[in-house]
């Protein structure tokens, strides 16, 4: 059975949820969102990936600025790149998918350049 692709605001928020509760169920990861009051941080999650996968304008928030604070290593980034390929291959395949595993790799090599002053491709 072939899955669909990510084409709503409601696959964003189903997608983006799945997502963070692996994240929150992770020994590694947890620790990073444990004074994260994930109610009102879906909302800025979800608009981030409807201005770039539905071309929903609005979203003008710098993303790394509002990471930095969070001390993130290689295996924070690691675990976050696995889950988010897992959570969207198990859900989601089409074009938008694609783009979402393309730039999520684009986001965490960047993020981790800037942190580490070091190159890895995610």
């Amino acid at each position: 059975m072939s899955k669909k692709d990510i084409t709503t605001a409601e696959d964003i928020a189903l997608w983006q949820l799945s997502f963070y509760k692996k994240l929150l169920a992770n020994e590694i990861t947890a620790p990073k969102f444990e004074n994260l009051d994930l109610p009102a941080h879906m909302p800025r999650v979800n608009a981030f990936w409807e201005f770039v996968l539905l071309d929903k304008s609005g979203y003008t928030t710098n993303v790394f600025d509002k990471h930095i604070h969070l001390n993130l290593e290689k295996i924070h980034f690691e675990k976050w790149m696995q889950f988010f390929k897992e959570t969207t291959n198990e859900m989601f395949e089409g074009a938008n998918a694609n783009i979402a595993l393309e730039r999520v790799k684009l986001i965490a090599t960047t993020f981790y350049h800037k942190i580490s002053g070091e190159y890895r491709s995610f």
